[in-house]
């Protein structure tokens, strides 16, 4: 006759073994399991994910996190610091869940968010936002909420994002905001592209962000630059489909952070919207885009392979008509090649009032239909000289 085993046994038990395993590799672990997490995707979660992170962050020791093999549904879930130790790892080997009702976190500015920590890392798994019936209500017209990004990290420092996969976010995939010496390595992002203001990443207000070896497809920006961002590196990305990697918009605000020395090198673009973009909005504004350079690309039927645009308003729908206060210079395209989904290839549309400075073209080979691709240089008091003897372009103005 078999005997009813005391579910409180299996609680034990799964502590037990997590408490060996940390003593083997000489560090902390803390099994979400062991808090009440159940791995059937129907079961809430939160609180014991939100019990591991509690304890975890008042451990001295570097500690661990593990969300084992499985489905772990979660609502908002918030991982505040600070911390007392500066080397917490969240572990993932499963999938964490969003509501399939989106309305439970549609209004939320985070799905998944840490604010004020230092020394995190996010290593491996699968974030399902399952944002698929938000982007149908906003097809459809209707009133719906805005959308939560999946995962957000806020005023935080030393972070680490390995190895993940997001899937249908609602809204921005990867959100990175007013942080210091962040990487992100190996993540794939997956949306479709028609999914409305899913950025794959986006980054804003925050210096030293590195991202590497990752492939972005979604409905928007594969990565998406903003305001006070400064000192990033973007390796390795294969984007597409989505808006390409854009630095703004910009110039939406009269006093705002400015942009400075990014680079995107060897990264490849496949049927995206376009290229690389800097955009900013017709209005007065102190910022600033420079120090930029974008080289080693490949475009793969893009439709706008390079775009500076500084009439910038999407929808066309209340433009502000005026002309764009911020001021962008000292911008390199390098060794570009690949094929353009329309003739003009190379745009540029820049500030009348204040017009682009030092921007720079070399080795750019776009093609058009299996013929050289054009440049255009509007509303500028500037003009697009072709350089035959080093096949490059030089984008030179010469005053108001």
């Amino acid at each position: 006759m078999a005997h009813a085993v005391n579910p409180s046994f299996h609680v034990v038990l799964i502590l037990f073994i997590s408490l060996a395993s940390s003593f083997a590799t000489g560090a902390v672990q803390y099994n979400v399991r062991s808090y009440g997490a159940k791995p059937d995707g129907k079961t809430d979660s939160t609180k014991a994910f939100l019990a591991a992170w509690t304890q975890a962050c008042a451990s001295t020791k570097s500690v661990t996190i593990y969300a084992p093999k499985g489905r772990f549904l979660l609502s908002k879930l918030a991982f505040q610091g600070p911390c007392k130790n500066n080397a917490t790892v969240l572990r993932i080997d499963g999938s964490l869940v969003a509501p399939s009702d989106y309305s439970v976190i549609g209004s939320s500015q985070n799905w998944i968010s840490f604010e004020h920590v230092n020394g995190v890392k996010v290593s491996g798994g699968i974030l399902d936002g399952q944002g698929t019936g938000l982007w149908s209500c906003k097809a459809s017209g209707k009133s719906c909420p805005d959308g939560a990004t999946s995962l957000g990290f806020a005023n935080s420092k030393n972070i680490v994002i390995s190895g993940l996969t997001s899937l249908n976010s609602q809204k921005i995939h990867i959100l990175i905001d007013s942080c210091q010496n962040v990487k992100v390595q190996g993540v794939k992002i997956m949306a479709s592209g028609k999914s409305p203001n899913t950025d794959g990443i986006h980054v804003q207000a925050s210096t030293s962000v590195t991202i590497l070896n990752s492939k972005i497809g979604t409905g928007d920006d594969c990565v998406s630059i903003s305001p006070g961002t400064s000192n990033m590196w973007v390796q390795n990305v294969a984007c597409g489909p989505g808006h390409g990697i854009s630095i703004g918009s910009l110039g939406k605000s009269l006093q705002e952070g400015g942009v400075q020395n990014v680079t995107v090198t060897q990264t490849i673009f496949t049927g995206t919207s376009n290229g690389v973009r800097i955009k900013t909005w017709g209005r007065p504004s102190n910022g600033f885009a420079k120090n930029i350079i974008f080289e080693h690309l490949i475009m793969n039927n893009v439709q706008n392979p390079i775009v500076i645009d500084q009439n910038y308003c999407p929808g066309h729908n209340n433009c502000p008509s005026q002309d764009s206060g911020v001021k962008i210079s000292n911008v390199t395209y390098l060794d570009i090649h690949g094929s353009s989904g329309t003739k003009i290839a190379v745009k540029f549309d820049c500030s009348k009032k204040y017009p682009c400075n030092g921007i720079e073209l070399k080795d750019i080979n776009l093609t058009y239909k299996n013929q050289p691709a054009e440049a255009s240089c509007n509303n500028s008091s500037g003009a697009c000289l072709q350089r035959e003897s080093d096949k490059s372009l030089v984008l030179g103005f010469t005053g108001v």
